[in-house]
Formats: structure tokens, C-alpha cells, sequence
């Protein structure tokens, strides 16, 4: 079996016996990630020298954080075992980041569009855009933290063969980072479909090694439907178009994972999943649904209340720039979405994105009219 190892130390180094806390990180007073939060010198001894078939450590599931001490959560999984094998680390994380998803919970997905209820924005004069991802993995080919050469390039050749296979509105193109022409990626960046190298995060985590080699967008001709291949996960599903209409977004989702799960599956693979994570990611915080459920919507009155946050928070959703995490509103356009991953299904989370742009943007409404705000933010 092919290893790969992020530093030049060998594999008796990292994880060799007895090696007790000598390699045990520091942390800055700055820091407030969950790694630093939950890796207790306990922990850190259970598990400093165990050693996942792949060849997966402690010390490269910890590395993004301690590279990173502005981390908000600072660890990674470079296959499906880390996150048994390094248990006693990645469970009280999970279980933080997840508001107390305990190892004992199980997941239930649930991809039905049918059960969505409502458009948030009817007459099309407040949401922009909506837009629907999911992550998916491969079982036994690893994750991109530890995914060797050979098994990314397997999952390359799998998913693209998947892809060519689509019909309908959901068939399209891939273009390969690594050979694609320069009008295709100028028009890819035109598009806002070009994905590039991860962040120092991903850097650190081992996820940007052999770039751009058996990296990839697919989109469908309608470009509603796209596929990045080997980014932060081997699979990145999204579903997108103008307006509010998500429940024909996310049944175009659907459609599009089944469509890709069946060809996956013909091959003698699978999706990697269990009962208490759901679809395994990379990164912890994924875990779950994997789900991003966002639109792009104008509220320039609710954006500038000083309760907004706490607005968001009530309504179980996450706002941020329109040019990613970190990011401003530009001209009171904000993106929302979902912020709940793990323990909650699909549908229920789409849900809860429709349900709190409504009331968001009745709020919005209320503000310009100086009216009551909707009970639901008051009560």
C-alpha cells in the first residue's frame, strides 16, 4: 500500500513507542480553537502513537492547528479511520462544534425535495441567488489530508468517468485544472466556478499536495449544476441558480448525487458514511450532511441593526460576505445559510434556511415601514 507522510520525518519518528509528550504542541494565549481547547495531555498520550491503516498520525491530523493558531477549529481527518482512531480528540471537538453531539448519537440523512415548504422571497426582490453543496468521500481511497498520489488520481477517474455518464439537464463537461485550455479558464473564472489552492488551513492540513494535478470542475450546460473533484474533499456537489427556489435547487441536488452515487457503486465503490457521523469529510465540522444551504440576499437594514448576529443565531443561521467567510457585506447584501451540520437531516436544514430568510426578510420589510418586527425575532 502507497503511504505518503507530510514531513521528512519517518513513520518510527512520528508514532514510534513511548514518545510520551516530547512532541506535545504549544499553543499561544491567542488561540481559541477547539484543538487547542480539547487536546488534553491525556488525549495526546492515548492517541500519539496510534497509527491508521493509511498511515495517518496524531501529529498530521493536529498540524493546521498548531500552524495555525487563529484556527477556529484546527483539526483534520486524513481517512475515515481517523476519526476512530484518534477518538478520544476528535469526539470532544465534534461534540462541541455540534452542540453536544455525543459518540453514541446517530445521523439520519434524508434528500427528499418533496418535503420542502415555501420560497423565501416569492416576488424575487430581496434573494439574489440560492445556492445548495454537499461533500461527498469515497470509501477506503482516503481524504485529502492523507489521500496518496495513486488513490487521488482513483478517485479522479471514478467521478469523471460518473460525470460523462449524466443526462439530461444534469450532463456537462469537466475540465481538468491541470490541462484545461486558457479560454476555458478564463471563462471558469468568469463563471466564479474556478476553484483554487486551499487556503494555508488546507495547506498545513497536507490538502494542497501534487496541486493541480487530478483536481477538476464538472457543470452541467445550464451551469446549475457543478462537481469540484479533490478540493477540500474528493467531491464537492453544488446546486445553484438565480432567485429563492430551493426546493428545485435541492431536488436538482438530489437528483445529481444519486445520479453520481449509482455510477460509483457500478464501479465496486461507495460512499464513505456510517450511522453516527452520516457522510464523512475531512474536516470535523462537515461531518453530517455536509450540507451548505445559502442565498445571497439584500438586507441593508437588517445587516445594519445591532441585533443582526443575534438575529441569526436565533434563527439557527450563519451570515457572512458574499466573498466567502471572513468577508464584508458589499451594498447590504449578505450570504446566509445554514449552520447547523450534524445531527439534523438534509431537508430539515434547507427548511431552516427558508424559514429564517422569511422572517429575515419580513424584518427587512418592517424596518423600511417602521413597523413591528416579526415575532419570531422578539419573542
Amino acid at each position: 500500500m502507497e503511504r505518503h507522510f507530510h514531513s521528512e520525518q519517518s513513520r518510527s519518528q512520528l508514532a514510534g513507542p513511548a514518545a510520551g509528550l516530547a512532541g506535545y504542541p504549544k499553543f499561544d494565549e491567542s488561540s481559541h480553537s477547539l484543538l487547542k481547547k480539547h487536546l488534553t495531555k491525556d488525549a495526546y498520550l492515548q492517541c500519539e502513537t496510534r497509527v491508521t491503516p493509511s498511515g495517518f498520525t496524531l501529529q498530521h491530523a493536529i498540524q493546521s492547528g498548531v500552524d495555525n493558531q487563529d484556527s477556529g477549529v484546527g483539526l483534520y481527518a486524513g481517512d475515515e479511520e481517523s476519526y476512530t482512531v484518534f477518538a478520544p480528540v476528535f469526539d470532544a471537538v465534534i461534540e462541541d462544534y455540534h452542540n453536544g453531539y455525543k459518540p453514541t448519537d446517530r445521523h439520519v440523512s434524508d434528500m427528499d425535495a418533496s418535503k420542502l415548504r415555501g420560497v423565501p422571497d416569492p416576488e424575487g426582490d430581496y434573494v439574489i441567488s440560492t445556492r445548495i453543496r454537499v461533500g461527498r468521500n469515497i470509501k477506503g481511497l482516503g481524504l485529502s489530508p492523507g489521500i496518496s498520489r495513486a488513490n487521488r488520481r482513483k478517485v479522479e477517474e471514478l467521478v469523471v468517468e460518473a460525470l460523462n455518464q449524466l443526462e439530461g439537464d444534469l450532463a456537462g463537461t469537466y475540465y481538468s485544472l491541470g490541462s484545461m485550455s486558457e479560454a476555458d479558464r478564463k471563462q471558469l473564472v468568469a463563471d466564479h466556478f474556478l476553484f483554487k489552492k486551499g487556503d494555508r488551513f488546507l495547506q498545513s492540513a497536507g490538502a494542497n499536495r501534487d496541486w493541480p494535478e487530478s483536481r477538476g470542475i464538472f457543470h452541467n450546460n445550464e451551469k446549475t449544476f457543478l462537481v469540484w473533484v479533490n478540493e477540500e474533499d474528493q467531491m464537492r456537489i453544488i446546486s445553484m441558480q438565480k432567485g429563492s427556489d430551493a426546493k428545485e435547487i435541492f431536488e436538482r441536488l438530489s437528483r445529481g448525487i444519486s445520479a453520481v452515487e449509482e455510477k460509483i457503486k457500478a464501479a465496486g465503490f461507495e460512499f464513505a458514511h456510517n450511522e453516527h457521523l452520516g457522510f464523512i469529510h475531512s474536516c470535523p465540522t462537515n461531518c453530517g450532511t455536509g450540507m451548505r444551504a445559502s442565498v445571497h440576499v439584500k438586507l441593508p437594514k437588517v445587516g445594519a441593526h445591532p441585533d443582526f448576529k443575534k438575529w441569526c443565531e436565533k434563527l439557527r443561521l450563519q451570515p457572512r460576505g458574499i466573498h466567502g467567510e471572513h468577508s464584508e457585506s458589499d451594498g447590504g447584501v449578505y450570504d446566509l445559510s445554514n449552520k447547523e451540520r450534524l445531527g439534523k437531516s438534509e431537508v430539515e436544514l434547507v427548511q431552516t434556511m427558508i424559514d429564517g430568510v422569511q422572517v429575515l426578510i419580513a424584518a427587512e420589510k418592517a424596518l423600511v415601514a417602521g413597523e413591528p418586527l416579526p415575532k419570531e425575532l422578539t419573542e
